[in-house]
């Protein structure tokens, strides 16, 4: 049997800033408070708070002063920066560069066209953190999508400023903007009606047909991500497109010797939020039971 790692995982650019930015900061001082969990990985979490790193929530946020709090990659809405300056919490903003962009695009959009009656729908899911920052930057005056049940929240007598959250599929995507322009009809030919912004990250969404090239050259493929990752869903689900034998792991623990057996290959790989080391500890394990 031969192992293989899939050459393009790991942490995606954003994550990999913040766990950086954490690490440094840590080693300075020994502890620092993080709102919200810096990477949806319980694995990545766990040793990053045996040096030190603290998650809390917001309620928790609200009730510091004086003290230093990093901000994820997700990204968070203007009231926490506000609370922040407020309260003398210095923030450490590791907000991926990829969502500020797309934070002051949505700001700057609902700023100059709300008035006009622009609505600016977002493609995401509503609880994750990332639509949330994003929503803020319009005083959530926006309209969150997840799927096409909720395209009848749209007004198509007024114009549709679509926008997707960084992580979404991109084919999902397509089909919610095809969906708006069948319902806006004719007049989504006239000007202004319609602006679409393809804001899905490059590194997720180009990333997906490597994945699945990945998948099909091996016989068996160990998917490694936290259950709770929208990213890991994702990406686990184009692989199992692909091959059948493509199992879902958070950690060595999950791994079952059945689904290895008789396999010439099997490939290990994993979401945006994986770290490596974790892709490689579960690839040594499956070396020492078979080789």
């Amino acid at each position: 049997m031969k192992v293989n790692i899939d050459p393009y995982s790991g942490f995606c650019f954003g994550v990999t800033r913040v766990v950086e930015t954490a690490e440094e900061v840590l080693r300075a001082e020994g502890h620092l408070y993080c709102l919200g969990e810096i990477v949806h990985n319980n694995k990545e979490i766990e040793r990053l708070e045996k040096i030190g790193l603290e998650i809390i929530t917001h309620e928790e946020f609200m009730r510091l002063s004086n003290c230093k709090v990093l901000i994820r990659a997700h990204g968070e809405p203007p009231e926490t920066y506000q609370h922040a300056l407020l309260h003398g919490i210095e923030i450490i903003d590791g907000t991926c560069p990829i969502v500020l962009r797309l934070q002051s695009r949505i700001e700057d959009d609902f700023t100059e066209n709300s008035k006009k009656g622009v609505q600016i729908v977002i493609f995401g899911r509503k609880n994750h953190a990332e639509v949330r920052g994003l929503a803020g930057q319009t005083g959530y005056k926006t309209i969150i999508i997840e799927s096409e049940t909720d395209l009848d929240r749209i007004d198509y007598s007024r114009p549709v400023h679509l926008y997707a959250q960084t992580t979404m599929d991109h084919d999902h995507f397509a089909e919610i903007r095809e969906s708006i322009l069948n319902r806006l009809g004719s007049r989504a030919s006239e000007e202004g009606m319609m602006v679409c912004t393809n804001s899905i990250c490059a590194q997720v969404s180009g990333r997906i047909e490597r994945l699945k090239k990945f998948s099909h050259e091996n016989d068996v493929v160990v998917f490694v991500s936290y259950i709770g990752s929208s990213n890991g869903k994702l990406l686990f689900t184009q692989c199992k497109t692909v091959n059948e034998n493509t199992y879902f792991v958070s950690g060595v623990a999950d791994v079952r010797e059945e689904w290895l057996k008789g396999a010439g290959t099997v490939g290990i790989t994993g979401a945006t939020s994986t770290p490596r080391w974790l892709l490689e500890e579960i690839a040594s394990h499956i070396e020492k039971l078979y080789i």
